[in-house]
């Protein structure tokens, strides 16, 4: 984990203090990108409040204004949240607001009852698994992370490749050939838009081979790099041109890119035993 300047602890410690003295607050936990190995000084703060009930916007708005500027209280695009900017680093604080309930369900479905997404099928996993806890009001969420760290179940590393490597290649509306079409179409966008979500699928698969959660959206092939033994040898060069590609004029430059980092992992999985050609 990337070391915390002592700045940052004090502003942690008060924060979560002032969240502590909330009766809805069960937890608060520092999480996202600042606490993993491979942040870097562009990385957001990223706080997780586990609270029955959302506490007040005008409580938050007063918190943002204590410690920072620039707030925008109550977003409702992903999870529900507030971004602002401190005011001792000018670094932004994103603040997400889960319930309990719902971040337990999340982690059941995942790693309880085996239930795989396309792609980041494993992304709260990693990321309770990886959060600093601040505040725990009577020890439940030491005790949820504590749940969770067991070793990699099987049935989902299993469910994850069942899921998500037949959308690739391997069904009438695969990746590749709605790729084949785009290009096609000369649909660049529609181009764009299906190279990520195979390497969505791609890298959900890849995590899952090596038992590892999904880190989330940043830095993959340096995650890959860092903690996946079971990798195709180039996969940062095959990454590379397959992304340099996606603009070529030749668009069977992109469909062969494509298929040769597929390739790869088809290899890995059939050596795993969770394929077969």
């Amino acid at each position: 984990m990337t070391k915390i300047e002592t700045g940052t602890q004090k502003f942690l410690k008060e924060v979560a203090a002032e969240f502590a003295s909330l009766p809805e607050v069960t937890a608060v936990a520092f999480a996202g990108s600042r606490t993993g190995e491979l942040s870097d000084g562009n990385s957001d703060i990223d706080l997780c409040v586990y609270a029955e009930t959302e506490p007040p916007e005008a409580w938050r708005t007063r918190l943002a204004r204590k410690y920072g500027n620039r707030a925008s209280i109550g977003n409702h695009f992903w999870e529900t949240g507030d971004e602002w900017i401190a005011s001792h680093s000018g670094t932004v604080i994103d603040i997400m607001y889960r319930s309990p309930t719902w971040i337990e369900e999340q982690l059941e479905r995942v790693w309880q009852r085996h239930q795989a997404s396309v792609g980041y099928s494993t992304c709260f996993v990693y990321n309770v698994l990886h959060s600093q806890l601040l505040y725990d009001r009577d020890g439940w969420f030491a005790s949820l992370q504590a749940k969770m760290a067991q070793p990699y179940p099987e049935p989902l590393r299993r469910a994850i490749v069942a899921k998500n490597h037949p959308v690739l290649r391997g069904l009438h509306s695969c990746y590749v050939h709605q790729i084949t079409l785009a290009l096609d179409r000369h649909d660049r966008v529609s181009v764009n838009h299906r190279v990520a979500a195979l390497l969505a699928s791609y890298f959900d698969i890849l995590f899952a081979i090596n038992r590892f959660p999904h880190p989330g959206e940043k830095r993959l092939v340096s995650y890959v790099l860092a903690k996946c033994p079971k990798r195709p040898p180039e996969i940062r060069m095959q990454i590379d041109e397959l992304l340099s590609a996606i603009g070529a004029s030749d668009r069977s430059l992109l469909l062969k890119r494509v298929n040769d980092l597929l390739d790869g992992l088809d290899g890995l999985l059939v050596a795993e035993g969770l394929i077969t050609l």
